[in-house]
């Protein structure tokens, strides 16, 4: 189709990619548009209307529903969503099912007084009733956002808070590994601190209705007084907004991104259909909570026809092959997580094509860090030789992500395959010269759909204009660093903000952490550079470990030894400190600024939201260390 709109045959998968982002940005687009038969929904004036970043519009007057969407292309047999959880017995939704409940939970909505525009919050696990609220909010036009019901009340009333929501839906509680965490303290702190929310809707995920305040609304009372729901969708603009995501809040308020109806809908299409090779027959699964922007791709799976696997809870409460037994149970055929989980099962020593059937699978994707080579080769000998490994990076800033795999593209170890058809990604040096085999910030030249429609509440548009696009003007700035090699794969150095730079020699911490975690019985690490107001002096590097049970020292001179070796002289950390864990947000972004901060004489309280965290804990022990070191 794109052949035939440039006039010409693509050679292979670089001379296609160069064309989508040059010469055939529009024409590229629309082949998406066409080729996935949004065409058939509706029509469009212009692909692209004003190529300046920010402010280009993307299918100008054109109205479509991503929930209309999602449900059309479900498939008309078999299992549709799987709900896998500690939490209570396997659920699974057919077609009609799945369908029937949207427009039970759509009905309950509208009597709620929900209309299009409004905010409806979740504080809700991965499970099969979320999916539901989502697609029931987005039918009405009406505005989604979520976080994972770990997050403690104040992280949560830093995001919820500033988009107002109407409706609140809320979880009792949950399992996670042998405990029961009862959250019903904490969905009283958010109902009283949020004063926009005019009802709250309780999943009774624990099973306990009995117990429910009769001041909520019970999520099986949703649409009760409806006979017979109809299933109906509110046609918007591609840029009305689906959803808001949120930064991750480690160093102040998280930004609440704002995504658009046909914006994530082209892009996700391309991204799982093209890039993914996804579609019905497909069974997906990505593990993630619903704090995390890889829910809301996990969701899209829907687009292409492809059936959802949901995971809620531990995912080692079966020991560390639990997902693993779990894919072949449902026989998954896409399985992603982050990529330090892969790390972890390597380190295990499983092999989980020796233990199950894992004949279904055939890709394999990982993100949220860069994927250590050694994972790539884990992958390939312990879970199958013929799977497509798929590693991605983008970020919540674009609900999707500008590099990862395709079914065309060779896959080296460590390296990420390619950009993404679309993406202009390349790699620029402070003087806006782009790179090729060196590391460089990690820029996008052209417009993408998926870039945000703005911030909520950023109405003369300054916080995100200052967020990507001031640095470089008028181009996008990721503020990761990456390499862009001779062949067009892509290596992730980690972020630019976090660069290690002593002497001249720049060193991403991603390299750092794939060196120290390959050294025996260290489990995760986290490194700052402390900079010297002395241009000669080179500053210290300090070096946290979290150490597996085996160990009790710290092997500080294999580590050194290591860096060294593997790394540059340049680079041997200073101080090693072993920590009970490294501080890292709920989605395991490491902490590095906040912790940076706190070595410099910051208050862990003044840097981070313990509420956003995996372990609030986390800081005290870098607190202690940084007043030991004055």
């Amino acid at each position: 189709m794109c052949g035939n709109r440039a006039g010409r045959a693509f050679a292979d998968y670089d001379e296609f990619w160069s064309w989508s982002v040059t010469d055939g940005l529009s024409d590229f687009w629309a082949g998406v548009w066409h080729y996935f038969g949004l065409d058939s929904v509706s029509s469009y004036e212009s692909v692209l209307e004003n190529e300046q970043m920010p402010g280009a519009r993307w299918f100008t007057g054109a109205g479509l529903n991503y929930a209309e969407r999602a449900l059309a292309a479900i498939p008309a047999e078999g299992e549709v969503i799987i709900g896998i959880s500690q939490s209570r017995p396997r659920i699974a939704l057919d077609a009609e099912q799945l369908r029937a409940e949207v427009a039970r939970v759509r009905a309950g909505l509208i009597e709620l007084g929900v209309e299009r525009g409004d905010r409806v919050a979740a504080y809700l696990p991965n499970i099969p009733e979320t999916v539901i609220a989502f697609l029931a909010t987005a039918s009405l036009g009406a505005v989604w956002t979520s976080c994972a019901p770990e997050f403690g009340v104040a992280a949560v009333l830093d995001r919820f808070s500033q988009v107002e929501p109407k409706v609140l839906f809320v979880v009792d509680g949950y399992r996670y590994g042998r405990h029961n965490v009862d959250r019903s303290a904490e969905i009283q702190h958010l109902r009283d601190g949020l004063t926009s929310v005019t009802s709250t809707v309780l999943v009774p995920h624990l099973g306990r209705q009995s117990e429910a305040d009769p001041t909520l609304v019970h999520w099986d009372q949703l649409g009760g007084d409806v006979d017979r729901p109809v299933l109906e969708f509110e046609t918007v603009p591609v840029d009305h907004p689906l959803y808001v995501l949120y930064s991750s809040g480690t160093t102040g308020l998280p930004k609440a991104i704002i995504h658009g109806h046909g914006l994530m809908l082209v892009e996700h299409l391309k991204a799982l259909g093209l890039h993914a090779d996804m579609g019905p027959g497909d069974r997906f699964h990505w593990f993630t909570t619903t704090g995390w922007m890889m829910w809301n791709y996990q969701v899209s799976g829907l687009l292409v026809g492809a059936s959802l696997v949901l995971y809620d809870g531990d995912p080692t409460t079966d020991g560390p092959d639990t997902l693993w037994r779990m894919a072949a149970d449902e026989r998954i055929t896409w399985f992603g997580a982050g990529s330090p989980w892969f790390s972890s099962c390597r380190r295990a020593g499983l092999s989980p094509a020796e233990t199950f059937d894992l004949s279904a699978l055939r890709a394999v994707g990982a993100t949220g860090a860069p994927l250590p080579a050694d994972a790539f080769r884990w992958i390939h000998d312990a879970v199958s030789p013929d799977v497509m490994i798929s590693p991605i990076s983008g970020g919540t800033d674009i609900c999707s992500a500008f590099v990862g795999g395709n079914p065309l593209t060779p896959v080296w170890e460590g390296e990420i395959p390619t950009r993404y058809l679309g993406c202009a990604v390349e790699s620029w040096d402070e003087d806006s010269h782009s790179l090729v085999g060196r590391e460089g910030e990690l820029v996008v030249t052209r417009p993408m759909p998926s870039m945000p429609v703005g911030f909520w509440g950023d109405d003369d548009g300054s916080r995100f204009r200052a967020a990507y696009f001031e640095h470089f003007p008028g181009v996008w700035r990721h503020g990761d660093w990456v390499t862009i090699t001779e062949r067009g794969s892509c290596v992730i150095s980690g972020r630019s903000d976090a660069t290690l730079n002593r002497g001249g020699v720049r060193v991403g911490t991603a390299e750092i952490y794939r060196v120290v975690e390959a050294v025996p019985g260290v489990v995760d690490s986290l490194v700052v550079h402390l900079e010297a107001t002395e241009a000669s002096d080179p500053g210290e590097l300090v070096l946290f470990v979290a150490l597996d049970t085996s160990h009790l020292v710290v092997p500080v001179s294999e580590i050194r030894t290591a860096v060294r070796h593997e790394l540059s002289p340049r680079h041997v950390p200073d101080e090693v400190h072993a920590v009970e864990s490294i501080p890292t947000t709920l989605s395991g972004k490491k902490l590095e600024l906040p912790v940076k901060r706190i070595l410099a004489g910051a208050a862990p309280d003044d840097v981070a939201s313990r509420d956003a965290l995996k372990n609030p804990d986390s800081l005290d022990a870098i607190a202690e260390i940084a007043r030991l070191r004055r």
